[in-house]
């Protein structure tokens, strides 16, 4: 049997095991608060592996250590370790920060089940122009972010099976589709629960293996650095490029971890955890997982550039598309009658990486659509199951128009979640975090916030980047923040409930 017939018989039984899961929870999603947030009842670990599952997506299989494999060409490696530093101290400040009161506010303030239903019920935007502004948001990035995960599954198919892109990309699709369609949020945690302990195993293994293959670490690093112009000692310099990289890229870098606090795909999942109480020992454990992960998925890269310089012809070599590193590592790697069969599995936990980010993010735009957008233009005229089912036609549609945008084979992960990224980042972190903090806040503030953050985002990107080449992420959130406080102080403060609300939550035991 040969090698690549084991992988898809591995990667079969998997998603056979995921469409399992799919249809057994379709069953128990009745209600849109089922289908969003399961209940409010997730654990301890499914919650924090989920979050971070959905977080890190294909991005830190492929992206992360793609941008590391290109060591000091366009200072690939330092990017990779800021990006890496900044998004472990965002990861915890987002659980310190905003974990416990989100979980508690989003249940106070009139039972939240979505992002932009939680601001507009935190103060009481009766206009409606918080809502629709946020899901037109959600819409628009989570499109870019849905476009880099199918272009992530494709190039995984294509890399293992040899497939056409354009086919890989339409298998993938159809794949993360079917679950998260029938089965919604509950489905999505527990998969992703599988796919967490599967890819934190995936990525720290395989360099691990790789490293005893070339010797060990010192000739490791020696070969590394004879295919750059690095020192042979590969010291702290050529990790983080101080000396070399310019200070405001390496605020760019590391502004990565700004972009927590705004991430609707990870802030469900606060929302949804059983109680406040568990948001601490789930802080722990998501914490471990991403240390480890980030750490490993940069090693990854400057490990596999020595490995797959050795057992690689140099025309290949040179040929090789960085964000397929750790593909062609695990498939050279392991290798062998009882070998493949792990390759198999690894192999897998990449497509979960993909699979984990990319049907949280269908969910998200399916609630902005169906929760913040028709059910604010209908009212009461749409029942509970009509909005269940405009929520799972929302997911086959944004799937369609997210398959068109990764329809070209050159586009890069890293670059489309870097958009997407800021985008959140900017239009929801600040109103989300000074929304949990600031009781002097008003909806005028956050109104402005979101709108001056997404905005700022696109422009940048589209138009200033090519003469100032700071992250988007960067001025974006520093202007959100100050629409925020100077709107709110030049308009009317909060009402009496809004404030005693506010007070409630500190309290709260729930």
């Amino acid at each position: 049997m040969s090698d690549s017939l084991i992988h898809g018989l591995m990667f079969a039984i998997y998603l056979t095991m995921l469409m399992g899961i799919g249809i057994h929870s379709y069953k128990k999603s009745k209600s849109q608060s089922d289908y969003f947030l399961a209940g409010r009842k997730l654990n301890v670990w499914v919650s924090s592996l989920s979050a971070q599952a959905s977080d890190m997506s294909g991005w830190l299989l492929m992206g992360l250590p793609g941008t590391a494999f290109l060591l000091d060409y366009n200072n690939g490696l330092p990017e990779a370790v800021w990006t890496a530093i900044g998004l472990a101290i965002g990861t915890y400040l987002n659980w310190l920060f905003v974990a416990k009161r989100l979980r508690k506010y989003s249940e106070i303030a009139n039972d939240s089940i979505t992002i932009p239903t939680f601001i507009e019920n935190r103060f009481r935007d009766r206009t409606k122009i918080i809502r629709i502004s946020s899901a037109i948001f959600i819409i628009i990035f989570f499109l870019i972010y849905t476009a880099a995960q199918l272009s992530a599954g494709a190039k995984l198919f294509n890399t293992v099976f040899g497939l056409d892109y354009i086919i890989a990309l339409i298998l993938g699709a159809i794949v993360i589709i079917s679950y998260t369609f029938l089965g919604g949020f509950l489905a999505v945690c527990w998969t992703d629960l599988i796919q967490g302990i599967l890819m934190f195993f995936a990525i720290i293994i395989v360099p691990i293996i790789a490293l005893f293959t070339l010797g060990g670490t010192q000739e490791t690093f020696n070969l590394v650095a004879s295919l750059s112009e690095m020192s042979s000692e590969f010291n702290m310099s050529q990790w983080t490029g101080i000396g070399s990289v310019g200070i405001l890229s390496i605020i760019s870098f590391a502004a990565w971890g700004f972009g927590y606090f705004g991430q609707p795909h990870i802030l469900t999942r606060f929302m949804g955890i059983s109680h406040s109480k568990n948001v601490k020992p789930a802080r722990r454990i998501a914490m471990v997982w991403v240390v480890l992960t980030l750490i490993a998925a940069v090693l990854v890269g400057v490990i596999g550039k020595a490995y797959l310089s050795t057992i690689l012809s140099p025309e290949s070599f040179a040929g090789i598309d960085p964000e397929n590193v750790f593909i062609i590592m695990v498939q050279n790697v392991l290798s062998g009658p009882v070998l493949t069969i792990f390759a198999g599995l690894i192999l897998t936990a990449i497509l979960s990486a993909i699979m984990s980010t990319a049907d949280s993010q269908l969910l998200v735009t399916a609630s902005a659509v169906s929760e913040d957008i028709c059910k604010t233009i209908f009212k009461e005229k749409i029942s509970e199951k009509q909005l269940l089912w405009i929520s799972r036609l929302t997911v086959l549609i944004v799937s369609l128009i997210a398959l068109i945008i990764a329809i070209d084979p050159d586009s890069s992960v890293f670059d489309l979640v870097a958009y997407a990224w800021a985008g959140f980042g900017a239009a929801f972190g600040p109103c989300i975090l000074l929304s949990l903090y600031w009781k002097r806040m008003n909806w005028q503030g956050a109104l402005a916030g979101i709108l001056s953050g997404g905005l700022t985002v696109l422009i940048w990107r589209n138009v200033i980047k090519t003469h100032i080449n700071l992250y988007e992420l960067v001025p974006a959130f520093i202007i959100s923040v100050l629409f925020i406080i100077v709107v709110s102080l030049l308009t009317k403060k909060p009402s009496k409930e809004i404030e005693e609300e506010f007070d409630k939550v500190l309290s709260a035991d729930i």
